[in-house]
């Protein structure tokens, strides 16, 4: 006997009393959307052990305490770029928010404007950027995934630019997809109605079929498109925007970034999204924060 799986709940009308901390929401959340869904937006690489390890490590961590210190004029507020945040805390890209409300982005960003958080908006949102900047009361950074047609990425500068957005934060480790174990057994698939509305028109990579002893993914197009550290600063060429690489997991790295003249660096393993078994950020940001010795602004994704 086959049989159907329950619906998901309706939308919730106010917050329940039952949640008093940020966890609490998930069980909720989980509730109220399809399970297909939910393991794309819960779900990591492979076997998840970075996306577990994220939250371990920072389940590891202690702190001092103190005690009898005078905090008058105490803040947490931090600069960034010119402008003034009241606590270090941006929103990070995540793409096609109407999967999980209708209002999309539109909800998200009304939200951060309410708490005076930063919003990093993706390049894949489900809703156009120029309209999202329209209603945000807080600073706007744009997420890009540098594009193989680089007339379309020049083209999409430009709307940013135009539209208001701070900075540019650039992902540069996912030049693939991360192969999703559990996003794959739900079947997940974007809705026809639900689209990267920003990318629209841009050209497609062209396709061909691997030849006899070639590498199905050395020899691909899409690695063929793939940015180099030519294209960081062919980009900064560009735009007047700070430029932050989104994606450091290697103190070499993070000097080479500064060396060329980037604004920022994001330490990130994509929340374990696309490459599986690298280390938790929290324990990669010390190496790498020792070896840029305060040249660049250092921000923290994955594990949060």
């Amino acid at each position: 006997m086959s049989t159907t799986p329950d619906p998901p709940l309706p939308p919730l009308e106010q917050v329940p009393p039952q949640i008093a901390a940020i966890g609490d929401y998930d069980a909720f959340a989980r509730d109220r959307m399809s399970k297909a869904v939910w393991a794309w937006l819960s779900g990591g690489a492979a076997d998840e052990i970075t996306l577990r390890e994220n939250a371990a490590a920072f389940s590891r961590l202690r702190l001092q305490g103190r005690v009898l210190s005078d905090l008058a004029g105490g803040d947490t507020r931090v600069s960034l770029f010119g402008d003034v945040l009241q606590y270090p805390v941006l929103l990070a890209p995540i793409p096609y928010h109407k999967l999980v409300h209708p209002h999309g982005e539109l909800g998200t960003v009304l939200g951060a404007s309410a708490l005076k958080a930063g919003m990093v908006v993706s390049m894949q949102s489900s809703v156009a950027l120029e309209d999202i900047a329209r209603v945000a009361q807080t600073p706007l950074w744009f997420q890009l995934c540098l594009q193989h047609d680089r007339g379309y990425v020049g083209e999409l500068l430009q709307r940013v630019e135009a539209a208001g957005y701070r900075a540019l934060m650039v992902s540069v480790d996912a030049p693939v997809s991360g192969v999703r174990n559990r996003e794959q057994r739900a079947g997940f698939a974007l809705p026809e109605e639900i689209g990267a509305v920003n990318l629209a028109g841009m050209p497609a990579i062209p396709t061909q079929t691997a030849r006899a002893g070639e590498a199905s993914l050395f020899d691909s197009p899409l690695i063929a498109a793939a940015p180099t550290w030519r294209d960081i600063e062919w980009l900064q060429s560009q735009t007047s925007l700070p430029v932050v690489l989104k994606g450091v997991m290697s103190a070499r790295d993070a000097v080479r970034a500064a060396e060329t003249g980037v604004s920022g660096l994001v330490v990130s393993n994509h929340g374990g999204r696309t490459l599986d078994t690298l280390p938790a950020t929290i324990d990669a940001l010390p190496r790498i924060a020792q070896a840029l010795n305060g040249r660049l602004p250092l921000l923290l994704d994955g594990g949060i």
